[in-house]
């Protein structure tokens, strides 16, 4: 039975999400603080966190940074669930690390298709994933050029994944988005631009490139 920690400070929102999730056959741990979830997590494992951002004491910003620097628990992925909804902040929090972004109000049974897609992916996931010079551990978040390491941040290295698993293949900055950041917005494609950009500086040492598909998209080869 796959666990789900959720931190979620509204009693009444907490309860709805909780009740949905064990209905769907899930465990569910639930606190209405970031404080007491860092205790669980210091003496358990969890499949999924849902995270709520503006809680009591620890906020969910600072608790996202906190489970990065703990060992195995930085893994764990985590869907935030927040009434912030501006762009900067979205990708504030998926730069930090969080899997995907939900906000408020939004649909129980998009979130429990979006934890039902996850579980799948952990399921049948491969640990690593290789081209030309590049390797991939997921389970450690490392990244190899030519046997050595390069420091990514956590859409970087999605990015990166994403685009190793499928070689020479062309990618639509929507397409990006969607698969990569998790939502669909033509909004945001220059967030897409942004991160391209960062991330061939620092595979720039690589026999594999990203390169532009001019009115199309992205590519590696």
């Amino acid at each position: 039975m796959a666990k789900i920690l959720l931190i979620e400070d509204d009693p009444n929102l907490r309860e709805i999400i909780a009740f949905n999730l064990k209905r769907k056959g899930y465990e569910v741990i639930d606190t209405d603080n970031a404080n007491e979830a860092l205790i669980y997590l210091d003496e358990s494992l969890c499949d999924v966190i849902l995270l709520d951002l503006m809680l009591p004491g620890l906020k969910g910003e600072d608790f996202l940074k906190i489970i990065h620097t703990k060992n195995g628990k930085g893994n764990i992925p985590v869907i935030v669930i927040s009434a912030k909804n501006s762009e900067d902040k979205i990708v504030e929090m998926l730069d930090a690390g969080a899997y995907d972004y939900l906000t408020k109000p939004f649909s129980i049974k998009i979130l429990i298709s979006k934890i039902d897609n996850i579980l799948k992916q952990k399921s049948t996931a491969t640990n690593s994933y290789s081209y030309k010079d590049i390797e991939i551990d997921i389970d450690i978040y490392g990244v190899l050029i030519d046997k050595k390491e390069i420091n990514l941040t956590n859409t970087e290295f999605k990015l990166l994944l994403f685009f190793v698993k499928h070689p020479k293949m062309v990618f639509s900055r929507s397409q990006l988005l969607s698969n990569v950041w998790g939502y669909d917005s033509d909004i945001y494609t220059r967030t897409v631009d942004a991160h391209i950009s960062s991330l061939r500086k620092k595979i720039k040492n690589s026999s594999a490139s990203i390169i532009s598909v001019p009115k199309i998209g992205y590519k590696i080869q």
